[in-house]
């Protein structure tokens, strides 16, 4: 019997996708039992009393979302393996469950640019590692486009405290340049911006576009209009750090190494739905596109929507869009497509009919040649990823 000892936040829909990776892992492997401790202990009676819980339940490992406590202290007088769900940064000469933060903030800023965004801002605080890498890679990426960035960063983050001030926050985005998009540290701090929208009567998305990570549905859906998010392959950052867990206590691994989660995709809701092209023309072919992808559509189609010639229609696309009307087309087709892999539990032959694929080969490599892999492979990797209910077998 392996006991485990868990301390995270069980409030966050990220730490609970996490927990089912666990889960997921312990139930295959067999004989885990968890006990959990909830942060406000940490906070109340720090590493003791952490080392007394971990001794009076016989603790084989831990797995903990911890900051601000010597991790020597408790690896030296416990002796059992720690792996540390990283908070304000990653800690030297131990397993850090964290995440290609950079990689997520460019991931926001390239969907941000593909909708013709030229204002930018991000929200989020300087106290946590995972908010700080995402505004970097978000700005890194911005500025390889020529983009400049304005930032907020509220002083502290805690989801137990009342931590931001509607009134400084409306300041800001008042005085932002409009359209701006703004990515968030998280769903949580979208949430705020999305509330101090509507008390300033800021449209979202018209005016302001709202873009978080972790898709935590409840968060995403409580906000009016819904926000979109990017997913984050949390579930199975779990089942790898019960896996590396299990090696651990079995002395399968000697030298820590950081497990790294990384994004998926970003899942699009009501508050990134505007797109904003100065060109009244190619605004219209993009139009039509978003909501005709499925359709058989040719570029000789869409260019008879508009008054101008072949060439200067497909300049004109490019200068707006930065890729071609058939790129364009094809990266919203997959998109979807990707979309629907992990969301739907529709066979892939017909999800591909419904975007528009009329043949599934073809339509495989072209996936792989946005995404890397396979759409078989991309649903089995990140299916669970949403837990939908009453899946078919892939």
């Amino acid at each position: 019997m392996i006991k485990v000892l868990v301390l995270t936040d069980f409030s966050s829909g990220y730490s609970r996708d996490l927990l089912r990776g666990i889960v997921r892992y312990a139930q295959e492997a067999g004989g885990w039992t968890f006990h959990r401790i909830p942060l406000y202990y940490r906070v109340m009676h720090g590493e003791k009393g952490i080392m007394e819980w971990a001794r009076k339940w016989n603790a084989d490992a831990i797995i903990a979302q911890l900051s601000d406590i010597d991790i020597s202290s408790l690896q030296d007088t416990l002796h059992i393996p720690i792996i540390v769900q990283n908070y304000r940064e990653r800690i030297p000469g131990i397993c850090n469950l964290t995440g290609d933060y950079i990689g997520t903030g460019r991931l926001a800023a390239e969907f941000f640019i593909r909708k013709g965004y030229t204002h930018f801002a991000y929200y989020g605080t300087h106290d946590t590692i995972w908010s700080r890498e995402r505004g970097m890679g978000f700005e890194k990426r911005l500025k390889e486009n020529g983009f400049d960035l304005l930032t907020f960063f509220e002083p502290s983050y805690s989801r137990t405290q009342w931590i931001y001030n509607p009134e400084v926050l409306g300041a800001w985005l008042t005085s932002l340049p409009k359209p701006v998009a703004v990515f968030t540290c998280d769903d949580y701090f979208a949430l705020q911006i999305s509330e101090t929208c509507r008390m300033y009567d800021l449209a979202v998305p018209n005016d302001v576009a709202i873009l978080g990570v972790d898709n935590d549905e409840l968060l995403c859906n409580i906000s009016n209009p819904p926000l979109s998010s990017i997913v984050i392959d949390a579930e199975n950052g779990g089942y790898v750090a019960a896996k590396v867990l299990h090696d651990l206590i079995n002395k399968k691994i000697k030298t820590p190494f950081d497990i790294m989660v990384s994004p998926v995709q970003v899942l699009t809701r009501q508050s990134t739905q505007a797109y904003v092209i100065e060109d009244k023309y190619i605004m219209k072919i993009v139009d039509y596109i978003e909501t005709h992808y499925a359709d058989h559509i040719t570029v000789s189609d869409l260019q008879e929507l508009v008054p101008l010639s072949r060439r200067v229609f497909e300049k004109r696309f490019r200068s707006n869009t930065g890729m071609s009307i058939y790129q364009f087309l094809q990266k919203t087709r997959i998109e979807r497509f990707a979309g629907e892999l992990i969301t739907s539990n529709k066979s892939i032959e017909s999800i591909a009919a419904s975007c528009g694929f009329e043949d599934y080969k073809n339509v495989s490599r072209i996936f792989a040649r946005y995404k890397g892999i396979s759409p078989s492979q991309y649903r089995k990797k990140y299916y669970h990823t949403l837990n939908y209910p009453n899946s078919e077998k892939i």
